[in-house]
This record gives structure tokens, sequence and C-alpha cells, in this order.
């Protein structure tokens, strides 16, 4: 009765995905896609999409997609507040979270879920691993768009420590208690914060 509870929870949680994922890149992303990347190629020189191998399920790499928000340079650091490598038109993107809107393409491949534990770079997950406990059991759920942990105010820039075992712990949390209902309340939250704007989007 577990596994069957289990097995169908997971596939309501992927029927979500696959709905509101589509939406997305049928409503939004088809005509907002084009002209964004026109404007990012006009504003610097490169690809409108910037891809980076993050972290999935099980600890296995993918390409996690998103609008390039910085000029080109070969610097795998995480992004900081007023950092130089950021475009205008970046900025704008990274406070409104238009910048994440390419990994809905992510999401319908079955790389990512809407709600779940953030994909870190490979570099971050092979340092954390070694020094947060539990770390790696958050990568038994496809990594999300958003997540418990970034409603609750933990997103963007990780600057200590203590940062990412909090960050973990929302994590763990959420792949221990995860429901539909909850999945469907973190999305609400995540719309609701980006409308107010985010001290931590940047």
């Amino acid at each position: 009765m577990f596994n069957y509870i289990m097995n169908k929870n997971r596939t309501l949680k992927r029927l979500l995905d696959i709905l509101l994922s589509l939406a997305v890149i049928i409503f939004v992303l088809s005509w907002l896609l084009p002209l964004l990347v026109i404007i990012i190629k006009m504003e610097s020189a490169g690809p409108g999409i910037f891809k980076q191998e993050r972290s999935g399920r099980n600890n296995k790499p993918f390409w996690c997609y998103k609008f390039r928000s910085m000029r080109v340079n070969n610097s795998n650091a995480q992004a900081i507040k007023g950092d130089f490598r950021t475009t205008r038109m970046g900025a704008f993107m990274r406070r409104t979270s238009i910048d994440e809107l390419p990994q809905f393409f992510n999401v319908l491949f079955g790389e990512m879920s809407i709600v779940g534990p953030r994909p870190h770079m490979l570099k971050h997950t092979e340092e954390y691993s070694l020094t947060v406990d539990q770390y790696m059991d958050r990568h038994f759920l496809r990594p999300g768009i958003t997540g418990w942990a970034q409603v609750n105010g933990y997103r963007g820039e990780i600057r200590d420590h203590e940062q990412i075992i909090r960050r973990t712990e929302y994590d763990i949390w959420y792949i221990e208690n995860w429901t539909i209902t909850g999945d469907i309340r973190i999305i609400i939250n995540t719309i609701v914060s980006v409308v107010k704007g985010d001290e931590n989007a940047y």
C-alpha cells in the first residue's frame, strides 16, 4: 500500500510538472524567449541562453538552462550582490527571476521539477557533500526551479557555511514531508515573492 501511494504521488507530481511547464512554454516562452534573446545579444556579445552543468536526481549531471544575465566570462563563481559581470538587462531579469524561465524546458524534459531542492554546480555538490550532513540526500528528488528553502528566505548567494546547512535542512524536510498541496503552496508563495521583490534576488 505504501509503495502504491508513493508511486501515485510521484505520478501526480510529474503530471503537475508537465502541465505547468507546457503552459509556461506555450503561453509565455513562445514569444518571450526570442524577444529576450535578441535584447540580451544586443547588450553584450554571446549566446542568449546560458547553460551550466548541475547536479540532478541521484547526483546525475544535467545541463541547466537560464537566460544569460552576465557578460561572457570563464568564472564559475556564484553571483554576488553588485556583481560586475551582470549586465543591465541581466540585473532586471535576476531581480524578477525571469532568467530562470528556460528551466521550464528542463522540467518538461524530466531533468527538473517545478518544486524541489535547487540544483548546485558540480563543484559545489562535491564541496558541500564533504562538510554538510545529509547533503547528498537532497538528490533523492529531481531538483526544482523553486523550493521550500527558497520560500523561507534561502535563495541566491550562499554567503557562509551556516546558510548551506540551513538550506539542506529545509530541503530534507521537504523531501520527508512532500505533498501536492504543499507544492502548490510553494509555487504560490514563489509568485508572491517575485511580485513583491526578494532582497536575495540579484
